[in-house]
């Protein structure tokens, strides 16, 4: 198996750690070596959350610049911040839906452009994935289902050394038993929008 770097960034309370935990035991339980670190940026008040999982058997917790695989990114913003994470041959899996800092939100500063960015995105990295992933995990019966709809796309693209059946385990046994219909429904929609 080939080593995958994967980078997880958003901000505190969208389950970006749920996420990669899930695809972490997803790979453990199908026998591949996995290896992540988790940065909390006050994470509780809406801070900065970013884990690095890389699969194969590699050295490094980390994910140095330009060395990202792919990244899925809860927030616009959090993926522009991260993008020297991304190298040309790098895939990008984007939530569009913004989370307005409080500096936006006093006035203070702007948020920026984000179809200019995305743009930028697909003209200098190998494919891009921006979908409005809070809209699609309403429609899936669980807004809190965002994390696994992004889950979904990252498992559809490809590149991943798993089957949909252990990713789908590691959900189940991480999801409370009233939400796994709603987010196995948002897993599934995430690997359809992959597709186009």
């Amino acid at each position: 198996m080939s080593r995958l770097k994967i980078l997880f960034t958003g901000v505190g309370g969208q389950g970006t750690l749920l996420a990669s935990r899930i695809l972490g035991e997803a790979a453990i339980e199908a026998g591949i070596e996995a290896i992540s670190s988790e940065v909390h940026g006050m994470a509780q008040r809406g801070g900065v959350v970013e884990t690095s999982l890389l699969l194969g058997g590699q050295k490094s917790p980390l994910i140095s610049d330009g060395e990202s695989d792919i990244m899925v990114s809860f927030e616009p913003l959090e993926t522009i911040r991260s993008l020297n994470k991304c190298s040309k041959k790098s895939i990008i899996i984007t939530n569009t839906t913004p989370i307005m800092p409080f500096t936006v939100t006093l006035g203070m500063s702007q948020y920026p452009d984000i179809q200019n960015w995305i743009k930028f995105m697909q003209d200098n990295f190998k494919k891009v994935y921006a979908v409005d992933a809070d809209s699609m995990a309403k429609e899936c019966g669980s807004p809190k289902s965002v994390n696994i709809l992004l889950l979904g796309i990252l498992s559809g693209v490809g590149l991943l050394p798993l089957s949909m059946d252990v990713i789908k385990n590691a959900i189940k046994n991480r999801i409370k038993p009233n939400l796994y219909e709603a987010n196995i429904k948002a897993f599934e929609k995430g690997i359809e929008v992959s597709k186009c």
